[in-house]
């Protein structure tokens, strides 16, 4: 498989004090990766620096990203534009706190899809069902029509997917996505991710402080420590042979019920 996305010791800084040192990564088509570390480790800067999506002044000030082989620091704000969505698209930790209240789940959905192409307003609706209806939302045209608080918040990540997916962008970067469900939904929610790449081949990063979670969906698992890489490998690796002990101790903090672990 060809690396799809290369981050070789990259270094994201804010007010020039570095927040996340010397992350490399190669990823390749169709695989999962997990970001897994407390909060505060440095997860989510490092997927926020592969959309140029880094808050409050933040910058790359080391190191360098490829996504298929072209230089993604030296993008300009049309060629970002042009990425984002299409190739590369992002779910939030929260998708329904990403949404305006005062906006219907449509409205919102229509006027993303007319951003990325050229197509009608009922077309896109249309096509906004038709996602919503993948991602397995009982009565898409009532989501639809639906305000975000109208909406339980399992109902509210899968639209946030269903928008991610419109174009079928070869990258997927899921930041908590199942953070604040209950356990029940955070499975079909995972489910649905998986099926994602196995339908459409989409290459996913996911951020997480479950280690479960990683376990169960990745191919591949890093663990972030204060900004920096503590331990990464196989998913067989960082559960089976790793020696690292704040990887073990993660392992440790993974739910366990009737003596089995969910790992």
């Amino acid at each position: 498989m060809v690396n799809m996305l290369q981050l070789k010791n990259v270094t994201v800084s804010y007010k020039n004090v570095p927040t996340v040192q010397n992350f490399n990564l190669d990823m390749k088509q169709g695989q999962i990766v997990s970001l897994v570390g407390e909060s505060g480790s440095g997860k989510t800067t490092g997927i926020r620096a592969v959309l140029g999506l880094l808050a409050g002044g933040g910058m790359v000030s080391g190191g360098s990203i490829t996504f298929e082989g072209k230089d993604l620091l030296s993008y300009n704000r049309e060629e970002w534009r042009n990425l984002r969505g299409s190739e590369i698209s992002m779910i939030f930790q929260d998708s329904g706190a990403m949404m305006n209240p005062t906006r219907k789940v449509g409205d919102v959905f229509v006027e993303y899809l007319r951003t990325h192409e050229k197509i009608s307003k009922k077309d896109a609706w249309a096509k906004g069902c038709g996602m919503l209806e993948k991602m397995n939302l009982p009565s898409p045209d009532n989501v639809m029509k639906s305000y975000p608080f109208q909406l339980s918040g399992g109902m509210r990540q899968r639209v946030g997917i269903a928008m991610g997916m419109s174009y079928q962008p070869k990258l997927l970067l899921a930041d908590e996505p199942t953070s604040a469900l209950d356990v029940t939904t955070q499975a079909q929610i995972v489910r649905q991710m998986m099926e994602l790449r196995d339908d459409y081949g989409t290459s996913i990063i996911v951020v997480t402080h479950n280690l479960g979670i990683a376990a169960y969906m990745s191919d591949y698992i890093v663990v972030m420590k204060d900004g920096k890489m503590e331990d990464q490998g196989t998913r067989e690796y960082i559960l089976h042979e790793t020696q690292n002990a704040y990887t073990r101790s993660l392992l440790g903090a993974v739910p366990s019920v009737g003596g089995e672990r969910y790992v």
